[in-house]
């Protein structure tokens, strides 16, 4: 642990005041985020933690995936895999929309050609490039083939959501609503908030909450007072130094489970010294992930194993080990690689989004300058990141960055890094045919042996210092019952009344 790290001194900022008893009204509730809703359209986001988690209220899903983290039937009562590519869903009997419409197998394939019609620029259109027809069987039966195996497409609908065809014809589902779900829209205020009431003509299980409001709440100690005032009743993304007193407070619970979601330094290995893997290793060992766990999160951040996977994805390769803190290797290896490094190095690091991101900037900043590197950390707004990110193409040499995909399949996440693909800054061939041999079965025991060779191939080369799980941090009142997740889920019907 460098002198930097051992310096840390981790401090909350106290809230004035004591906290007052919850005073939410058990048949109503309230839900902070940290940022607002982007669009109310399903098929133009992917962001799970503030758009598609209000969406999941208001449209409904074929599948969804429960806090146990397995696929649970909604709109679709069974599904199978008849063949390689072709998959075969029964539907609910009888389910509408509240304006009337059908919620069946036409209103099922409907969505399915809108998110791939390229006229329609779905932000969500490449989860759905292998499917090549949609044939309805029935009212209550639909097929949907592939063009190849697509062994977690039922993963995938689980973050799919449907609108109704003959509403959104004459509607923009950008900024109206018409909802099929367990609640439909009483009001937005955009940035502000968006008020549900539940639905009494959903086909699913009653809600148990008359109305839910999303209040967006961007400050984190706003949010922890709000919470322990009794305005709100579930928060996420605290600081774990304030889940102690959040607990003592008698009013609320707090804690931390793991995530999903990796966080890790990405390199542009486009640019030098960073494609040379020798250096991009030295800098795995120069980081001091176990550190970092216990100096900024109490040892809630499980390092990553040398891979992005986490424990619950499909793929997860056990038998991968971190590369250990030595940063008299590190520097050994920057010596042996006989790159210049005299140059400052720019640090992207996207500010509020990932949980104490800047400090852990600072931390692996200060342990790359150890071992002779200039580090200039750039602290930017999210959507400027973003548009360096995947836009103009133009991420700074090193980067802050998380990563996960809700369908917990290495296929989503691995993909990310495959050639060719946008988000990757990295072309390795033994890494794109490794996930193209796991694509290419829908036997488990091929796709393991695949994911395998794939995450081999990433922990030896090195296309990000891997660090850590971020750890899911949340609180919630006392008169709410919740089974925390770790996949950005945050959904009213997941919650109910305490007895």
């Amino acid at each position: 642990m460098n002198k930097f790290l051992k310096g840390i001194l981790v401090s909350s900022t106290m809230l004035a005041g004591l906290a007052l008893p919850h005073l939410a009204q058990a048949a109503d509730l309230t839900i902070a985020l940290s940022n607002p809703v982007n669009t109310f359209d399903p098929h133009m986001t992917a962001s799970v933690g503030t758009d598609l988690s209000v969406l999941s209220h208001i449209y409904p899903a074929l599948i969804l995936r429960g806090p146990d983290l397995k696929l649970h039937g909604s709109l679709a009562k069974e599904w199978s895999l008849v063949d390689d590519n072709t998959w075969r869903f029964t539907l609910q009997d009888g389910a509408k929309f509240s304006n009337g419409e059908p919620l069946d197998a036409e209103a099922v394939k409907w969505n399915l050609d809108r998110v791939r019609d390229p006229a329609i620029k779905a932000r969500i259109a490449s989860w759905f490039t292998l499917v090549s027809e949609v044939n309805v069987i029935s009212p209550t039966e639909l097929e949907v083939k592939t063009s190849a195996p697509y062994p977690a497409f039922a993963d995938q609908l689980s973050m799919f959501l449907l609108l109704p065809p003959k509403w959104a014809a004459e509607h923009n589902p950008v900024n109206e609503t018409m909802s099929g779900g367990p609640y439909k829209v009483r009001t937005i205020v955009p940035g502000e908030s968006v008020v549900l009431d539940a639905n009494p003509d959903y086909f699913g299980d009653k809600a148990e909450f008359d109305s839910v409001t999303f209040q967006i709440i961007p400050e984190t100690g706003s949010r922890i007072a709000a919470l322990l005032s009794g305005d709100v009743d579930m928060i996420n993304g605290i600081p774990v130094t304030e889940i102690d007193r959040i607990k003592q407070s008698g009013n609320a619970t707090a804690g931390a489970v793991d995530s999903t979601r990796s966080m890790m330094i990405k390199f542009n290995t486009t640019v030098p010294p960073f494609d040379n893997v020798k250096v991009r290793q030295a800098l795995n060992y120069a980081v001091d992930k176990e550190g970092i766990s216990k100096a900024l999160f109490n040892g809630l951040a499980q390092p990553s194993l040398c891979q992005v996977l986490t424990p619950n994805y499909f793929g997860f390769n056990p038998d991968l080990k971190a590369y250990p803190y030595d940063p008299d290797k590190a520097a050994q290896m920057l010596a042996e690689a006989g790159v210049d490094l005299s140059k400052p190095i720019e640090f992207d690091v996207p500010s509020g989004v990932y949980l104490q991101g800047t400090e852990v900037a600072q931390v692996v900043a200060s342990q790359l300058t150890d071992i002779g590197l200039n580090v200039k950390i750039t602290e930017l707004e999210f959507s400027v990141y973003m548009n360096k990110y995947l836009q103009s193409h133009e991420l700074s040499p090193i980067s802050l960055l998380a990563q996960a995909w809700p369908t917990i399949d290495a296929d989503g996440l691995l993909t990310l890094f495959a050639p060719g693909n946008n988000y990757a800054y990295w072309d390795n061939a033994d890494f794109g045919a490794a996930l193209a041999e796991g694509r290419a079965s829908t036997d488990p025991a091929v796709r393991q042996a695949a994911y395998k060779k794939a995450t081999e191939v990433m922990c030896d080369q090195a296309p990000t210092i891997f660090l850590y799980a971020q750890p899911a941090t949340y609180a919630y009142a006392n008169d709410i019952t919740w089974t925390p997740r770790g996949d950005d889920w945050v959904r009213a019907f997941d919650m109910h009344p305490a007895k």
